[in-house]
């Protein structure tokens, strides 16, 4: 367990426990801000998950940290959705989101610029299109997925 990252760690003690509660693992993060550590678990399900699911995941996986206590230093541990921007990661969440509108960065620009606001239409593994407004006209662009930087859900008018 030395050299794995504390996220991955983390990850691996959840799943069995949001499996069980028929949610969904979307991210898991470990952070520092200001003098104090995060641990944040972000769940999801059809139709969105409350605060009974989170209150259970948190529960189980409050007892399971302290069982295992992969992290040395005192943290928060934090349970809860990840909200209607939800990160898009995994390719089952970039299936999922076809249609829906998203926010893609890229790591470099591309037709001038590293951000695209649009529709997703469609996706594999190698890259996605996405529709969105250049000025004023509509226009596709294909994005390679070894390109972005980071993708999330949009809400934006």
């Amino acid at each position: 367990m030395a050299n794995e990252r504390v996220t991955d760690i983390v990850e691996r003690l959840a799943l069995p426990i949001v499996e069980q509660a028929g949610v969904e693992l979307v991210e898991v993060e470990y952070r520092k801000e200001g003098s104090n550590w995060y641990l944040r678990v972000y769940i999801d399900k059809e139709g969105g998950v409350d605060i009974d699911d989170c209150s259970h995941v948190s529960e189980q996986l409050s007892d399971e940290l302290d069982r295992v206590d992969p992290i040395p230093n005192s943290y928060f541990l934090e349970v809860s959705s990840p909200g209607a921007e939800r990160p898009l990661k995994k390719p089952a969440d970039f299936y999922k989101a076809v249609g829906e509108r998203v926010h893609i960065r890229l790591y470099e620009p591309l037709l001038g610029q590293k951000t695209f606001d649009g529709t997703l239409l469609s996706y594999n593994e190698q890259e996605l299109e996405v529709e969105y407004i250049d000025k004023t006209a509509a226009k596709r662009v294909i994005l390679p997925v070894s390109k972005v930087a980071s993708a999330r859900l949009s809400v934006w008018l």
